[in-house]
């Protein structure tokens, strides 16, 4: 079983930054695909961010159009963590942020992922 737990979230006024962790419990994380997705007061969890491991030194991400350029998000395999980094937040950026692990190549949509992490609360002040 494989268990994600994220940290890092908190209170930040506008155009601030944060740095969210997943750790992952096992190694294998390498081998799977880490998800971004967050979930704001009243609406569906929406995709945000995602890394793929191809090997070597390859990564694949992608990127929501919300959150492209800045937020990146990039794995520490000998960590078993993956990070996202949130530039310029936004009050819009308020919500609810998960980490999830979908086995092989995951995409965007949210039934991909097997395993979950408990979120972590990031606030936006305007």
């Amino acid at each position: 079983q494989l268990h994600l737990v994220e940290s890092g979230g908190g209170l930040v006024q506008a155009g601030g930054s944060l740095t969210l962790s997943c750790a992952a419990s096992e190694r294998s994380f390498k081998t799977y695909t880490g998800g971004w997705f967050r979930q704001a007061p009243g609406k569906e969890r929406e995709f945000a961010a995602s890394t793929t491991w191809l090997g070597d030194s390859t990564y694949i991400t992608m990127y929501a159009d919300s959150v492209k350029v800045r937020f990146t998000t990039f794995r520490d395999n000998a960590k078993n963590t993956m990070y996202l980094q949130m530039n310029n937040l936004k009050p819009e950026d308020t919500a609810v942020y998960y980490c999830a692990a979908a086995p092989g190549a995951g995409g965007r949509l949210d039934y991909d992922y097997n395993y979950w992490g408990q979120g972590t609360q990031v606030t936006v002040s305007s």
